[in-house]
């Protein structure tokens, strides 16, 4: 059964566990792009806590998420990836992943949507989830699980329940659910997809 969802910039462990029980997924190009949502943000751990690292945008009232283009005003990239640097470092599988990362975030993107498909085709590699994603062509109310508002960082997913697994300032701080996916492969590796189903 094809379901549809909106793209993500590295999303929440939810979305990625929700993906792997399709073997067709749309991604949401057609949409007028909405403010303060997963479509251009993470939520990491960090010394201080969740971080929200977020990708600044171009677009305006009535942009398509096809059309939102990347600002590069600013360095955010390099700042993403020190964060993550700083917040992963010493994880077991920091090392493992870093350079691909790396890769991902300093290539240079016309688009957000080109940024989000790269980083969820790495994800998807890393996590070893097989299915078939494509891009919609036109605005589709018809699709049997839809997944467009379902992940928000406005609200907290009671949808799926994740048990602990470590992080890496276990010490100090109580065990974050449905952080970015970056955060469950970072400290679990190969296991996470196991984590997932």
């Amino acid at each position: 059964m094809t379901a549809i969802f909106s793209t993500a910039y590295f999303p929440p462990t939810a979305y990625l566990s929700a993906i792997t029980r399709h073997r067709d997924v749309l991604i949401e190009a057609k949409e007028t792009f909405p403010k303060q949502t997963y479509r251009n943000r993470t939520e990491i751990l960090t010394a201080g806590g969740v971080r929200t690292l977020t990708v600044p945008v171009i677009r305006n009232n009535h942009s398509r998420t096809e059309e939102v283009t990347i600002d590069y005003s600013t360095r955010w990239n390099i700042i993403h990836m020190r964060t993550l640097t700083a917040a992963y470092s010493a994880s077991p599988y920091f090392l493992y992943y870093k350079d691909a990362l790396e890769e991902i975030l300093m290539r240079r993107y016309d688009r957000l949507l080109e940024l989000n498909q790269t980083s969820m085709e790495w994800l998807l590699k890393q996590y070893k989830i097989e299915c078939n994603i494509a891009l919609t062509d036109n605005w589709n109310n018809t699709v049997a699980e839809d997944y467009r508002n379902v992940f928000t960082p406005k609200a907290q997913c009671t949808t799926y329940v994740f048990k602990p697994y470590y992080q890496v300032f276990a010490d100090r701080l109580p065990f974050i659910p449905n952080l970015s996916a970056l955060d469950l492969l970072m400290n679990m590796g190969p296991e996470a997809k196991k984590y997932l189903l």
